[in-house]
């Protein structure tokens, strides 16, 4: 969960109550990657991983990208700030290797795309697991090839940017139950982690007998109060509102609670990342600032409004206990007739 609610509070207690905290490298130095590394690392003595951003795409077409920005003018005018600058890079990606592989974490886990095998190997000789993050079956089989550990499979329920490879025009959505089984059946035998809409124990139980190894949650978390989540965001997570899929922010697909700068950017947004995070990185700044809630990305699942504010260590726990009290009553109904 990068750009904020991610914490080494929120990991450290994940952790630390038997789950697997996640830092978030994405959009971090690779000094505040190490920062963020040592502060987890002083909260608990217990395994947690960094999710890292693969290099991804090639740079946009620069009449596209400004042509975005002139759609803008009126909203960064009316909050007084400026666009940021456009620029494609591929976020610090071989620097923060070398931190990662300096000072090993338990996983590292990629995220819109998969790394080289090299890069993969590195990784584990220095004695942490890999893991990929894919959207597809076609996906599965390429971050398999690299010789990754396990593969995150992210359904279309899942807040915030899709992981997907390539930001395509049309692309293909596979809800989390179906993706679980066409991946279990393209890569067989290899782990694989759930992700996607879940936020209670019985669905942390659904995925498991799914077929899941373990299971990933972010929107869940938003509200703990060791989650660097803004106020208003928090109080969207609340509310029914939808959620909705949208470049608006960030020039990449992603899926967050509908606001106004969504509804209105939307449609003329390109396919143009990091560039359009670039660009909209102040606006949203201010937004948050400011804690109007029209002009940053919400991030959210679909099931955002069933996130709970209590905190992260209690929360890993009830979900915990709530998962194998499921799994028991369908065990127990399915040989109820034996």
């Amino acid at each position: 969960m990068a750009g904020g609610p991610s914490t080494p509070e929120l990991a450290g207690a994940v952790s630390g109550a038997g789950g697997l905290g996640f830092a978030a490298a994405g959009y971090k130095t690779p000094a505040g990657l190490a920062e963020d590394v040592a502060a987890t690392r002083a909260l608990t003595d217990a395994p947690f991983g960094v999710n890292v951003f693969a290099p991804t795409g090639a740079a946009a077409d620069g009449a596209v990208v400004s042509a975005y920005m002139e759609a803008l003018r009126g909203e960064v005018e009316a909050a007084d700030v400026e666009l940021g600058t456009p620029r494609f890079d591929d976020d610090a990606f071989d620097d923060k290797i070398a931190v990662l592989v300096a000072d090993p974490v338990a996983v590292v886990s990629f995220t819109f795309g998969a790394p080289a095998r090299a890069v993969v190997e590195r990784l584990q000789a220095a004695g942490s697991e890999v893991w990929g993050t894919v959207t597809t079956p076609a996906e599965a089989r390429e971050a398999a090839a690299t010789g990754v550990d396990a593969l995150v499979v992210q359904g279309a329920e899942a807040g915030g940017h899709r992981g997907a490879f390539a930001d395509l025009p049309e692309p293909v959505d596979y809800g989390l139950l179906a993706l679980l089984a066409l991946v279990q059946a393209a890569v067989p035998g290899m782990p694989l982690v759930a992700s996607g809409g879940i936020a209670t124990g019985a669905g942390v139980g659904a995925a498991l007998v799914a077929g899941a190894a373990a299971v990933q949650l972010g929107t869940a978390f938003l509200r703990t109060p060791e989650a660097g989540t803004a106020p208003s965001h928090r109080e969207a997570l609340l509310t029914d509102r939808p959620t909705a899929v949208s470049r608006a922010y960030s020039g990449r697909r992603g899926r967050g609670i509908v606001n106004r700068l969504m509804t209105e950017h939307d449609h003329h947004a390109p396919s143009a990342y990091p560039e359009i995070h670039h660009i909209t990185s102040p606006l949203r700044a201010h937004g948050r600032a400011t804690d109007n809630a029209d002009l940053f990305n919400l991030w959210a699942g679909e099931a955002h409004a069933l996130a709970q504010e209590q905190p992260a260590a209690e929360l890993t726990r009830t979900l915990a206990a709530e998962a194998r009290e499921a799994v028991s009553t369908v065990a127990s109904r399915l040989t109820a007739g034996d």
